[in-house]
């Protein structure tokens, strides 16, 4: 998985895979889901994401695996 933050584009972008990308669909205001060929979702692009979460948060960006 790769995580890229673009603080100019405000948009934060999460690559799940490698797959090449046939569709895109924006499920949400802000929110585009991007699918392979067998509809998997393989990429998560948040536009606006100053608005969702501080730029702090971004740059110090924590997970929690179950």
């Amino acid at each position: 998985m790769k995580i890229h933050f673009d603080e100019q584009a405000d948009a934060l972008y999460l690559r799940l895979d490698d797959s090449p990308i046939l569709d895109s669909e924006e499920v949400r205001p802000g929110i585009v889901l991007e699918f392979n060929a067998a509809r998997e979702v393989v990429g998560v692009e948040i536009l606006g994401v100053s608005a969702r979460v501080s730029t702090a948060d971004l740059k110090e960006m924590r997970f929690k695996i179950a």
